[in-house]
């Protein structure tokens, strides 16, 4: 039996959504596709690259100090 995963990103909420479009790597792309195949696995809900984004960005800038300060 293998050990469950803890990823950084928990099970998501439901929000409400504003669309978006930018232009982002390759590469990020695909480490975006694996993370959501993952995050998928762990939490049992399928989800792709593009709904997992604002929520890591949400993680992203309440962990950030100098922006906490400012907010």
């Amino acid at each position: 039996m293998s050990t469950p995963r803890k990823l950084r990103l928990g099970p998501l909420p439901k929000t409400e959504s504003v669309k978006l479009t930018f232009i982002w790597p390759a590469a990020l792309k695909a480490d975006l596709d694996r993370y959501a195949a993952m995050h998928a696995e762990t939490y049992g809900e399928a989800v792709d690259a593009a709904t997992l984004i604002p929520h890591m960005l949400e993680s992203f800038m309440a962990g950030d100090r100098g922006f906490k300060k400012e907010h």
